[in-house]
């Protein structure tokens, strides 16, 4: 329960109001209307870079998007439950810890899946997940990490507790492989094929890009807002994510411009960004493939058909479910979340009867 006493430090932790007074006979109306605010928060990860495009194509003009790298989670989640966020872009996974915590904070879209930028990757005297059994494994705890690992081992004979976890951030997991001190982790890219690069034997035995993963949908990125921003500013949200599916719609036409404005505001390399979001605007040459707005409109069950990857309509909902059942066996959560306590898709559905994205 560390990361929940985290959240309540940061939240503890945890406006700038503009005024002015014009003479209508000399201020014309659109000098009048100010710009909305909109503050988002995420990782360091091309696949939130989207927001960026959004602003920087001018893609959402009534809207000023300000987008702001915090690289913890759980703080940029703290600062959304008090009302300092509108938006936060991050895994999926914290959904079902929102609702059971009564948190104000609603999903809202399906964003990216793993299409292969996820790897276990293991040192050379690992030939199968069986070998792994009482050795060390390190993940990320509390998040989709812990989640893959855990699955791929039961689904390959060794139980979920029959290995020690060892709570690792990326570069660390990679140090503590190259020293010997844990026998697999799990990676994203651009780390594990970096890892498998230097370290001698070192091999992969999953990959997020196989069907299972996909059609379960497990391994995402997605969009979280804050429930007071829903309901008392609901045309800016909804223009927020017109603003993202415009953007993501821009970048699949131009991804090489796309790519340099996405490296350039996250501070990355561009050959790291292509490697995570592929160069052709597809979606399916790199290592993460963001969902079109019907895609996730679909995958929220508010549009007609199925989502990509042998997915069903609606199935935001068994995610939840299946991410909730394992919180509760690692012990993160105490009890069953309701899941419409922690979805939203009402943004999506109003903007697909509008006739967007059709």
């Amino acid at each position: 329960m560390k990361r929940f006493c985290t959240l309540i430090r940061a939240m503890r932790r945890t406006s700038i109001a503009l005024a002015g007074v014009f003479t209508m006979f000399l201020i014309t109306p659109s000098i009048l209307e100010a710009k909305e605010q909109v503050r988002i928060a995420g990782l360091t990860w091309p696949g939130y870079g989207f927001w960026f495009i959004a602003e920087e194509k001018g893609l959402a003009p009534d809207l000023e998007i300000s987008f702001q790298a915090i690289e913890d989670p759980f703080q940029s989640f703290a600062l959304a439950t008090s009302g300092e966020l509108d938006v936060v872009s991050s895994t999926i996974e914290f959904a079902p810890i929102a609702a059971g915590e009564s948190m104000p904070i609603s999903l809202v879209a399906y964003g990216n899946i793993s299409y292969g930028t996820d790897k276990i990757v293991v040192s050379s005297r690992i030939k199968s997940a069986k070998d792994l059994i009482g050795k060390k494994v390190a993940v990320l705890e509390g998040g989709l990490a812990q989640l893959y690992m855990a699955i791929w081992l039961e689904q390959n004979g060794v139980r979920y507790d029959q290995v020690e976890y060892v709570n690792l951030i990326m570069d660390d997991a990679a140090s503590a492989m190259i020293g010997g001190d844990v026998d697999a982790a799990e990676f994203w890219d651009p780390f594990g094929p970096n890892l498998m690069k230097v370290l001698s034997g070192s091999h992969e035995l999953a990959n997020s890009r196989e069907p299972f993963w996909l059609k379960s949908a497990l391994i995402a990125d997605s969009v979280f807002m804050n429930k007071k921003f829903i309901a008392e500013r609901n045309d800016v949200a909804l223009k927020t994510m017109q603003a993202l599916y415009d953007a993501i719609e821009w970048w699949s036409k131009n991804p090489t411009e796309g790519n340099k404005i996405i490296a350039k505001n996250l501070k990355m390399s561009l050959a790291d960004v292509e490697l995570v979001i592929g160069k052709d605007g597809s979606g399916k040459d790199g290592g993460l493939y963001p969902y079109s707005f019907i895609e996730a409109a679909r995958f929220c069950g508010v549009a007609p058909g199925d989502p990509p990857f042998g997915q069903e309509n609606g199935q935001i909902v068994d995610h939840f479910k299946m991410t909730n059942e394992w919180w509760l066996k690692f012990g993160q959560m105490k009890e069953t979340a309701d899941p419409s306590n922690g979805i939203n898709c009402t943004l999506l559905g109003s903007l697909h009867n509008q006739g967007y994205g059709q």
